[in-house]
């Protein structure tokens, strides 16, 4: 006989009627425990309070009864909806879809749900997809990249975790960021050690902290190295627009002057670039080295495959519900930059 059984023998408790929903006095019957036990328990707060035998009990007798909580009544009573917005560009690569599956992971595991939020324009201003965001919100995460967004939406007046956003400006609660200036070193170092010194940053032409630490980071290294030079192109985010600016800032070189490699902002850019180069008559990695940041599917698509760095996207989202989750439990945040690792492939050779 289990535990719940003999419990149940013991307080004189009954299976509820079939058809009936159980409740949480029926769990406590069955467990032999009260009410405030049972809430204790399946709200996760028993410890330290409840012995964990008794939680056990608990548990097994819900398991049994088939109960689970009214969430509904439950959030009305203490004045929650436990659904969080993520707001992101549009989404027009993985990485954000990565973002939002680690998000609503540890979402699940906590009784939240996620709602998607990509601005219509990719970036910039849009519409209130809410009568009123306090009023259906517990809280918001958000891509620096779609921090104007936050305005329409009223997400700015809400418990904020803001992600790829410079720590000492954000106007988030917390911020949780990828260590996107270690993986410049590595990619600056990568190419320094192949012997290149003429470089080509082709940076995103997106007004972005994300994209800022980038440039400063490859001219920060770059100025610590003699004869190196630095030329920086901007393009659209996309493989047409890389292609276009790229093709720009590398004819009309002669070849001593032509940088041997080139640092791009994402894979997208990067992918452009081989375009580029292939109507210049230019060989990857022969002529032109060229590396990439985000590690998409893109990347390994391409050939020769890029040299890029990888982003963890699932575990930024993760990090970023991790830290509203303590913001609205009123916690410490975990600290530190999310590592990212230099993928060596065959878009780098010796210049």
């Amino acid at each position: 006989m289990s535990a719940v059984d003999q419990s149940r023998r013991r307080s004189g408790a009954t299976m509820p009627r079939a058809g009936t929903r159980p409740t949480s006095r029926d769990v406590a019957r069955a467990a032999g425990v009260s009410q405030a036990a049972v809430s204790l328990v399946l709200g996760d707060k028993w410890r330290g309070r409840v012995a964990e035998a008794t939680a056990e009990r608990v548990r097994e007798a819900a398991r049994t009864l088939g109960y689970r909580p009214n969430l509904a009544a439950r959030n009305l009573r203490l004045g929650r909806t436990r659904t969080v917005l993520l707001v992101v560009p549009a989404l027009t690569t993985e990485f954000f879809a990565g973002v939002y599956t680690g998000a609503a992971r540890v979402a699940s595991r906590h009784g939240f749900g996620v709602v998607l939020y990509p601005s219509p324009e990719g970036i910039g201003p849009a519409r209130d997809p809410f009568a009123s965001a306090q009023a259906a919100l517990d809280g918001v995460i958000a891509s620096s990249m779609a921090a104007e967004a936050l305005t329409a939406i009223r997400g700015d007046q809400l418990p904020l975790v803001m992600l790829d956003s410079d720590p000492s400006g954000s106007v988030g609660a917390a911020t949780v960021n990828l260590d996107i200036a270690g993986g410049v070193r590595q990619v600056t170092e990568h190419l320094l050690a192949l012997g290149h010194r003429r470089f080509l940053h082709l940076a995103a032409d997106v007004a972005s902290w994300t994209f800022e630490v980038r440039a400063r980071e490859l001219a920060a290294r770059l100025r610590e190295v003699p004869g190196a030079s630095l030329r920086t192109a901007r393009a659209p985010l996309s493989i047409k627009g890389a292609e276009v600016s790229a093709e720009a800032a590398l004819s009309g070189l002669p070849a001593p002057d032509r940088p041997t490699a080139v640092v791009c902002d994402d894979d997208h850019l990067a992918a452009g670039t081989y375009k580029a180069a292939r109507r210049l008559g230019l060989r990857v990695p022969e002529d032109l080295s060229v590396t990439g940041l985000d590690d998409l599917a893109l990347a390994s698509a391409i050939d020769p495959e890029l040299t890029t760095v990888r982003l963890d996207a699932e575990l930024f989202g993760e990090r970023g519900m991790e830290a509203l989750l303590a913001v609205l439990e009123g916690r410490a945040p975990a600290a530190g930059d999310i590592p990212v690792e230099l993928v060596v492939r065959g878009s780098t050779g010796p210049a």
